[in-house]
């Protein structure tokens, strides 16, 4: 099994067995970001035709996601980063003893489809590429792009990289820039990479950069308090990418 595969079952097992909705058709409101997105969409059809309720996803980067739970936005269930599910359960915004890791996602680097093969096994070559490279991309305001800036300055490439980088707000717009010949390499979580149109997955940053993400998943504090809503019964699992 691969590890995309094995990412799918995990997060289908983690929803299929954590939430029961009591009677009738239900939507199941989820806040998740891009490096989940794939795989929800994935098991989609298969929750609906064997439950008959539906999934209504919302979210993006960290930032997004940060800001939909603090303006209070309705949710069931939250497939979100790990410090940003620390801070908002200090707040009561999930419901006890629902927390489980979902997956451990790595950073990576994305080029233009047919590019030639390109080598950032090592932290040398990693900065090579970048130097290299006539523009790039990435998401300021997600996990990747956070970590990015500070792999910039430890490689002693700021200025350059500022110089290059073409900033954008979204994973997709960013996947758009080098799928069109506009940027030579896009940075972003490898799960979202690895579906990207127009692109193809360069490679893992290499160990001593890199920076995994670990995903949790949980049930609103509201889900669970609201019976015609969700009950909880079951949260466990854990997969890896990266």
């Amino acid at each position: 099994m691969n590890r995309a595969t094995a990412l799918r079952g995990t997060v289908a097992f983690a929803i299929l067995t954590c939430l029961y909705v009591q009677a009738g058709a239900a939507e199941i409101k989820i806040i998740s970001g891009p490096a989940t997105s794939g795989v929800l969409a994935a098991i989609a059809q298969q929750f609906e035709r064997e439950t008959g309720h539906k999934f209504v996803s919302k979210g993006g980067v960290t930032g997004v996601l940060k800001q939909l739970i603090e303006s209070g936005e309705e949710f069931d269930l939250a497939l979100i980063p790990g410090p940003l599910m620390d801070e908002f359960a200090k707040q009561g915004k999930f419901a006890a003893d629902t927390r489980v890791q979902l997956a451990r996602v790595g950073m990576g680097v994305g080029v233009r489809a047919g590019s030639p093969k390109l080598d950032i096994s090592s932290a040398e070559k990693f900065k090579t590429a970048l130097l290299s490279a006539k523009s790039i991309t990435f998401v300021p305001t997600g996990e990747t792009g956070a970590h990015l800036t500070s792999v910039f300055s430890r490689l002693g490439i700021t200025e350059q990289m500022q110089a290059k980088s073409k900033l954008q707000q979204t994973a997709p717009a960013s996947i758009r820039l080098v799928a069109d010949g506009e940027a030579d390499l896009v940075f972003l979580l490898s799960t979202v990479l690895a579906g990207g149109k127009g692109i193809e997955f360069a490679g893992l940053f290499p160990p001593d950069l890199q920076n995994f993400v670990v995903i949790n998943a949980a049930v609103s504090a509201t889900a669970v308090s609201d019976p015609s809503r969700l009950r909880l019964y079951r949260l466990g699992g854990e997969g890896r990418i990266g």
